[in-house]
């Protein structure tokens, strides 16, 4: 079944890389274009959904990390995380889900693409192939002389978020809290600031989400490519530590720069966090927000699908028919709509990489 409505959803993070990888099992890329019954993200839920593609993350968990998810149900946490992961062992994680993702492309028949340009992006939306961004979330993969970008970046790799929450050579990333600011502790090193540099000279999309505050401005002060958080919420409706502040906010319109809603039900609400039966329209109450802050081009969606739990009422990714009816019944005109699904997304993209 392929979904055959007006208003795609192009999406700013999903982890099903990760949750593919973390089978041990071999031909994973089967599992992702067969479908299976677990996980929130396969191609056949996407087809049904309208899911036209997205950021296909790379991360690489720590071996002793828990599932952060469970310890994030009370009224206030402040999580430890892991210790730093070393940089071997997070490469042959990072290659071992970059080869998922170009096997996926690969098997696909052609339904599936690995997208290098804002150009191959609308092709696919012509063709109705699922179009995938290479993402790197949390650069512990990368080697301090950088050869192992060199080799990525060639693979396809068109984005990386510095750090995950964890301390990396790069920076430090904003922890798992609540109530508490993103202004925890230092922001990223000389090696980070480096790092930015040269994903501006390759165009890389440099990603916000999880940098904490220091982290942030020290992005805002090298980059001269629009500012753009994946997957991200508004702080002053959702207190958490990984939400965005509204002088953040400011500094990311500046540059007509993006952010991306995130579904993960921990960055939507202030009463209860990590409620499952939290209702879509607290995701909109975010992107009512930030179309406030950032104007209608500066926003789209970033659901953390296979990273997160989200919302009952969309489930998984089949579940995306649920949120765009909720759009239209808050009185989102077709316009509103395509700009917030997907056009949004692509423009951006075309300003960060060129056409």
């Amino acid at each position: 079944m392929s979904y055959s409505g007006p208003f795609p959803i192009f999406d700013g993070h999903n982890d099903v890389l990760m949750r593919l990888f973390n089978k041990h099992v071999r031909n994973a890329e089967r599992l992702f274009i067969e479908g299976e019954d677990v996980g929130q993200l396969d191609l056949p839920r996407a087809q049904m959904g309208g899911f036209c593609g997205g950021f296909f993350a790379i991360f690489c968990p720590s071996d002793e990390r828990d599932d952060i998810d469970s310890l994030m149900d009370g009224e206030a946490y402040d999580i430890e995380l892991p210790d730093p992961l070393p940089q071997e062992n997070a490469l042959q994680i990072a290659l071992s889900m970059a080869a998922t993702l170009l096997r996926i492309e690969r098997s696909s028949n052609g339904s599936f693409k690995v997208c290098r340009t804002a150009q191959d992006i609308r092709n696919c939306l012509k063709t109705n192939t699922l179009a995938a961004i290479f993402h790197i979330e949390g650069a512990e993969a990368i080697d301090r002389n950088f050869n192992s970008l060199e080799v990525l970046y060639e693979s396809g790799l068109r984005s990386l978020g510095p750090v995950w929450s964890r301390p990396n050579i790069f920076g430090h990333g904003v922890p798992f809290s609540y109530p508490r600011s993103p202004d925890t502790g230092p922001g990223l090193t000389d090696l980070g600031k480096e790092l930015v540099k040269i994903c501006n000279q390759k165009n890389i999309l440099v990603d916000l989400s999880h940098l904490n505050e220091n982290g942030f401005w020290d992005v805002t002060r090298l980059s001269d490519a629009p500012l753009i958080a994946t997957h991200s919420n508004a702080h002053v409706i959702c207190p958490h530590s990984r939400n965005l502040t509204d002088k953040q906010l400011d500094a990311i319109r500046d540059t007509s720069g993006m952010v991306g809603v995130n579904f993960a039900t921990i960055l939507l609400r202030n009463d209860t966090p990590g409620n499952q039966s939290t209702g879509l329209d607290e995701i909109l109450r975010h992107v009512d927000y930030l179309i406030d802050k950032l104007g209608i081009e500066g926003v789209g969606f970033g659901s953390d699908f296979d990273g997160a739990r989200v919302p009952e009422e969309i489930g998984d990714v089949a579940g995306l028919i649920t949120l765009r009816q909720a759009m239209k019944s808050r009185g989102y005109d077709d316009d509103t709509m395509k700009k917030l699904c997907f056009e949004n997304w692509i423009n951006v993209l075309e300003r960060t990489w060129g056409s």
